[in-house]
């Protein structure tokens, strides 16, 4: 376990509070898709889906650790080409969705040979995001061109969530936000910001005004998703959503401690109750205790990504943070918002804790790629406390060498103080030898050199 931890790179509370979350699922994964197994199956034997679950996010965790290894800066690059490819793929969905349950649910694609439904807006929401910073991180040393961006940034904006928008109208409504909130933080100038929201809320209107009007020009979800805020928005009684009025029961009767695991009655009455209504049977088996334990951590984990944001060094890394992890608390806040009836119903999963395939590996990828930019900043940390630590024992070798030389000075000044002495002291014995002989040097001069030589021979 040690050295598999060891192998985790970048943040490790969000390591934490992903792991946390995706282990949690297994109760209320596991107990709401009872229901699914008598419908389908009639068994009641739930262990199936359990085990897909598990799969499903056991291929998360492997997409997280290898996309948490790809330098981050690549998918600056990667963004631009992947663009295009999404764009294909959302008209594809448009015109290919493909029927879950009996319902035209054209925001899904099968995938050829392998039988997963893939839910393109989710991907597309990815590669938009990491689109938008970089086109951010760009122009920050100069002011944008509003008419150079609106080609450059703000028409892939616009294709994208356009295509998104008739099947989808709440993952569209929460991509545009994000935008949005992008290009504030990113300090795009706010009078551009301010006519691009208008516009995008009046190309909205128009489209439901339209759709209104001609109902049966858009064969997708529109009708679907109209209704549902029409009931939303209606006072009138026995208007409100069976799975709201489901969810309601269900949370009632969690109160503060819930039933207990796997005593979940509503979970036999909600359709979606491992999936989109998630919320509800954990608050109905977890209480009110259990509902502000899985708010606490979501919050925790926006604050991670605060943190994250404001460690990196570069603004391509600050605005892939933001872009990537706040959409995912935003995600939960409003499943939980639709779970209470704040808002209408949007078919929004609960990240790492609803059941399903893509939704979980797409929340995975996004995380993966946050990672990379704190795995980043992370080997930054180390490079410059290596640098310090050098720089402190090359500082320390110094001294130690100035120590040495001094010592070898000293040592230099001691012998030329002892050969002094020794000359010294010759002198002194010369001098006494003349003195010995008396040959005055004053009275006769060569006499006593003579005598000097003479001494010494």
């Amino acid at each position: 376990m040690k050295q598999l931890i060891s192998r985790l790179h970048g943040d490790k509370v969000i390591w934490a509070f992903v792991a946390l979350l995706a282990l949690f699922s297994f109760m209320p994964v596991f107990s709401a898709s009872s229901n699914l197994a008598y419908m389908r199956h009639g068994s009641g034997n739930a262990l199936t889906y359990l085990l897909k679950h598990a799969i499903h996010i056991t291929i998360g965790f492997v997409i997280i650790y290898q996309v948490h290894k790809i330098p981050y800066h690549y998918f600056r690059g990667i963004s631009r080409i992947a663009l295009p490819i999404v764009w294909v793929l959302l008209v594809y969905t448009l015109v290919k969705g493909t029927v879950i349950d009996g319902a035209n649910a054209s925001r899904w694609i099968q995938i050829p040979f392998i039988g997963i439904s893939f839910q393109t807006s989710t991907f597309a929401a990815i590669v938009l995001y990491i689109f938008v910073a970089r086109y951010l991180s760009k122009k920050r040393e100069v002011a944008p061109d509003f008419k150079q961006s609106l080609l450059e940034l703000w028409l892939p904006v616009f294709v994208t969530v356009g295509l998104i928008f008739p099947a989808n109208f709440s993952t569209a409504a929460l991509i545009f936000s994000m935008v949005i909130m992008l290009t504030f933080i990113g300090k795009y100038p706010l009078k551009y910001i301010g006519i691009i929201l208008g516009t995008g809320l009046l190309c909205g209107l128009f489209f439901i005004l339209i759709a209104k009007k001609f109902p049966d020009a858009f064969p997708n979800r529109v009708d679907t998703w109209i209704s549902r805020i029409d009931n939303f928005t209606s006072d009138k009684p026995d208007e409100d959503d069976y799975q709201i009025e489901k969810a309601k029961i269900a949370i009632a009767s969690g109160e503060i401690y819930g039933l207990g695991p796997g005593k979940s009655v509503q979970k036999n009455f909600l359709p979606q109750s491992s999936s989109d209504f998630i919320f509800a049977i954990i608050v109905e088996e977890f209480g009110l205790f259990g509902a502000i334990t899985i708010i606490s951590i979501y919050l925790l984990l926006l604050f991670r990504f605060v943190v994250a944001s404001h460690k990196a060094n570069s603004l391509f890394g600050k605005l892939v943070v933001v872009g990537l992890g706040f959409p995912i608390i935003f995600q939960a806040l409003i499943n939980m918002a639709v779970a209470v009836e704040l808002l209408p119903v949007t078919g929004q999963t609960l990240p790492l804790i609803s059941s399903g395939g893509s939704s979980v590996w797409m929340t995975c990828i996004a995380l993966g790629i946050i990672l990379s930019v704190t795995k980043k900043e992370e080997e930054i940390a180390k490079e410059l406390e290596e640098a310090e630590r050098e720089l402190e024992e090359k500082k320390k070798r110094d001294e130690v060498l100035q120590r040495i030389i001094d010592r070898e000075l000293n040592g230099v000044e001691d012998e030329v103080d002892e050969n002094q002495e020794k000359v010294n002291q010759m002198k002194a014995s010369i001098k006494g030898k003349i003195m010995e002989e008396d040959f005055s040097i004053e009275e006769n001069p060569m006499l006593a050199i003579k005598g000097m030589r003479k001494n010494n021979k």
